[in-house]
């Protein structure tokens, strides 16, 4: 562990390898919830309004936003993201779906084929179940 400063709270922490200390992250999630519950009594809400009633910084509830945490559909949200590659307005996440699905390509090329996915985590792209702790040693070539 590490002794850094928090990026939010510039109070010194110890760290595992995060940049805002257990505090903020906390009070964070506590925002997070109350943005998302107005977002859902208010689904038409511009950002002034919700930032007026729910008493959350705009910077708290963008950083939300980027994560993909929130999702403003509110027809005047479009100007608050932008997409980081082109620059086109979004309403969550840092790019938009067509930049997503370039990069996703550019991925899929440079790893030299189709990355394989499994809707169960605990599967192995192969089919074997693979072992938290042990690994199943049959099928190392010898």
């Amino acid at each position: 562990m590490t002794i850094i400063q928090c990026k939010i709270c510039r109070k010194p922490f110890q760290s595992l390898g995060n940049k805002t200390c257990n505090e903020c992250l906390d009070k964070i999630d506590r925002d997070f919830i109350t943005v998302r519950d107005y977002i859902y009594d208010n689904p038409n809400s511009k950002m002034e309004k919700i930032i007026e009633d729910t008493q959350v910084e705009k910077s708290v509830i963008l950083q939300l936003l980027k994560e993909g945490r929130l999702t403003l559909d509110t027809p005047g949200a479009g100007g608050l993201l932008l997409c980081e590659i082109c620059k086109e307005p979004i309403n969550s996440g840092r790019m938009c779906n067509v930049c997503k699905e370039k990069v996703s390509k550019t991925m899929t090329k440079s790893s030299g084929g189709s990355i394989p996915v499994s809707t169960d985590k605990n599967k192995s792209t192969t089919g074997k179940y693979n072992a938290k702790m042990h690994t199943d040693i049959s099928d190392r070539k010898r």
